[in-house]
């Protein structure tokens, strides 16, 4: 009971942390995402015509869920904790009767829960521009789910290892958008040469978006089974280091 009130609690703090500030978390995703749909799907869509069969609007829809619900899964777990951290209210989590994987539980819901909130206003948004059909749900849903646990874990070790403001925004800036804009939102890769198609296998973010547009639209340049090993193997592996930087108390304890 215990650890599931403090769990509940970590979760309620979080989720009432960007609701709060609703126009900074909810609000422009909705407006930068209408831009995409008007630009890329309206103005630009028409004259590239249909892409594997698809209109290039409904190709691009499902990259551009995805590709929200990893910046603010992200975004929210990187912020919070390292604010945590920053005026000192971690001391209150490294003295309480609280397991790691509690606290680390507790953080990544919330970018889970944020990420496919935001995911969901996005869809809506899209529903203004061109009607989706989900080709299959439990896809759709589980890899929705696994992308907004694996970027929210990502931000939680961004937030212990970085030591000010500005280290939060390195790879957000550097590493998570070149990779998302790269990994086949508003193309395929098909369209690539030879080499850059190779080369973009590397890219993991590629497969999360591939396997969310078979979701949506029976569409993908990658294999989906491929997508759910890799993608739940740097889940794994981000959880434990995660796990390990709290229990050695890495950037946490002076």
């Amino acid at each position: 009971m215990s650890v599931l009130i403090a769990f509940s609690t970590i979760v309620r703090k979080e989720v009432y942390r960007f609701i709060r500030i609703w126009p900074q978390t909810l609000l422009p995703p909705a407006i930068t995402t209408s831009l995409y749909f008007l630009i890329f799907g309206k103005l630009i869509g028409d004259r590239i015509g249909t892409v594997h069969g698809t209109s290039y609007m409904d190709y691009i829809v499902p990259g551009i869920i995805i590709m929200s619900v990893i910046t603010h899964s992200y975004a929210n777990v990187v912020s919070s904790f390292y604010s945590t951290k920053f005026q000192r209210n971690i001391e209150e989590l490294l003295v309480a009767p609280i397991p790691n994987w509690v606290i680390l539980s507790g953080y990544i819901s919330g970018g889970i829960l944020r990420g496919v909130l935001v995911g969901s206003v996005v869809a809506l948004i899209s529903l203004l521009f061109t009607p989706l059909h989900i080709h299959h749900w439990l896809i759709a849903l589980t890899i929705v789910f696994l992308t907004a646990t694996l970027f929210s874990l990502a931000g939680f070790i961004n937030a212990i290892l970085a030591e000010s403001f500005d280290d939060i925004s390195i790879i957000p800036n550097f590493v998570l958008t070149p990779l998302s804009y790269l990994g086949g939102v508003f193309y395929s890769v098909d369209m690539l040469p030879t080499i850059w198609q190779h080369i973009s296998l590397g890219n993991p973010i590629l497969y999360m978006v591939n396997a969310f547009r078979f979701g949506v639209i029976g569409v993908s340049d990658v294999d989906i089974t491929l997508a759910y090993l890799m993608t739940g193997g740097f889940i794994f592996v981000l959880a434990l280091f995660s796990l390990i930087l709290l229990y050695r108390g890495t950037g946490i304890k002076s």
